[in-house]
This record gives C-alpha cells, sequence and structure tokens, in this order.
C-alpha cells in the first residue's frame, strides 16, 4: 500500500513541474498541502461570522419584508479583493471548483450552527435558461453541491424556476433591482417542499431583491422555513 501511495505522490509531483496548481485568491503556486487558495489567502479571507447570531446585518436586511428563520453570508464583498475575484472567477471563468470548495468550508460551519444545522434541503437561486446555456452552469449551484456535501444535506437544483428573463441587477438602483425581479420565480413542486426547512443559496447578496422574490414566492408553501445563505456580502 506504501508503495502505490509513494508512487502517486512522486506522480503528483512530477506533474505540478509542468502543471502547478495555482492559487484562486493571488495566483501564486500552490505547497502540496494547500486546497484552491494558499495558506495566506485562507487566512486573510474576511469572515463574517454571521451564522453565529441571528442579529446579523444579512438577516436584518429581510426584517419587515419576509420571513427568515436564518440569514448569513460567509464572506465580505469588496470591490478589488480576493473574495470578488473567486466569485469573478466562479462565474466568468469556468472555476465551478471554485463554487464546490467555498461551500464545502462554509457548509463544515453552518453544520455546527444551531441557526442551520437543522435545514432539510437546499435550493440555489436558478438561472434563467438562456442565461445557464450561455454559462454553462449555476455558479450558485455549485456553491449548494459543496454545502450540500459536507452537511450530508440534499440539493434541489431544480425546486425552482426562473420563468423570466432579466437583465444584470450590477448596476440598477435598489428600488429597480427590486422591480427587475418581481414575480420571476415558480416553485416546481411545492407539496414536496412542505414541512421543510429548507436554505435558499446564492452567490452575492447586495440590496436582496432577487432573495426576497424567491422567499416570497416559497413563503405561500404549507409549514416552510425558510433560511439563506451566500458566498459573500457587498457593503449594506
Amino acid at each position: 500500500m506504501w508503495v502505490k501511495e509513494f508512487l502517486f505522490s512522486l506522480l503528483s509531483d512530477f506533474l505540478c513541474l509542468f502543471f502547478p496548481r495555482i492559487c484562486a485568491g493571488c495566483g501564486s503556486i500552490l505547497l502540496k498541502n494547500e486546497e484552491m487558495i494558499c495558506i495566506y489567502c485562507e487566512y486573510h479571507l474576511p469572515h463574517t461570522n454571521f451564522h453565529l447570531s441571528l442579529d446579523n446585518p444579512v438577516h436584518s436586511l429581510f426584517c419587515g419584508k419576509v420571513t427568515l428563520a436564518s440569514a448569513a453570508a460567509y464572506l465580505y464583498f469588496n470591490k478589488g479583493s480576493k473574495v470578488q475575484h473567486l466569485i469573478h472567477e466562479l462565474k466568468y471563468k469556468g472555476r465551478k471548483d471554485i463554487g464546490i470548495w467555498l461551500g464545502k468550508q462554509y457548509g463544515n460551519e453552518l453544520k455546527n450552527s444551531s441557526y442551520f444545522n437543522a435545514v432539510q434541503l437546499i435550493i440555489p437561486i436558478p438561472l434563467h435558461d438562456k442565461r445557464l446555456k450561455q454559462r454553462g452552469y449555476n455558479q450558485s449551484e455549485q456553491f449548494a453541491i459543496g454545502m450540500g456535501a459536507s452537511m450530508s444535506i440534499p440539493v434541489a437544483s431544480d425546486a425552482l424556476y426562473r420563468n423570466k428573463e432579466t437583465a444584470t441587477q450590477t448596476k440598477k438602483s435598489r428600488f429597480h433591482r427590486w422591480q427587475n425581479v418581481a414575480d420571476v420565480f415558480t416553485v416546481r413542486n411545492p407539496a414536496g417542499l412542505e414541512m421543510k426547512h429548507i436554505l435558499l443559496v446564492d452567490d452575492v447578496i447586495t440590496t436582496g431583491a432577487t432573495l426576497e422574490s424567491c422567499i416570497g414566492t416559497l413563503s405561500s408553501i404549507k409549514g416552510i422555513r425558510i433560511s439563506v445563505a451566500t458566498i459573500a456580502v457587498a457593503p449594506i
């Protein structure tokens, strides 16, 4: 057995000479014990720790608008930051592995949180079919897959359907963001979500308009409890 492990390690080292593994955060070459990002980048990721308290900025963003069991974001998002770079690589450069890795990291934290450890199902915010075809994958689904793996919770990627294509939210005002995503989501099988505690996940939360629209659609389901988790939160 040790011979096989030694040969595998030797082969991995040889391949790294020609195809080095690169940190997704800063571009430096990863060491053997580093995964996805280097130790320096991982240490300096701006964690929010919002999952440790109900009284946090993400949860407060929805107060008075929709009812949530809990809400949190893994990291703080700022322009020009490593977090922005990671999310850009995930969304536009085909780096699905970044989403899965981030999901696993956050899932390991959420499963030990009293506010999230009773979640029964994870649902990613869906993309419209046209956008999904262009990109080839849903970045929020990759995050959900990673979370589901570390939390041992199923992911229902087809639970929601985006029935209307919407323009990008990036440069819209708070009101126009809300208007842009009003009534765009449909639940495929409402009965299958009855009496369940679901975790709705997305990539970055800014005004919360997209999530608010989605939560509003889900809230009509009998006995449903909804929590929210995102990769990052922009300054609120």
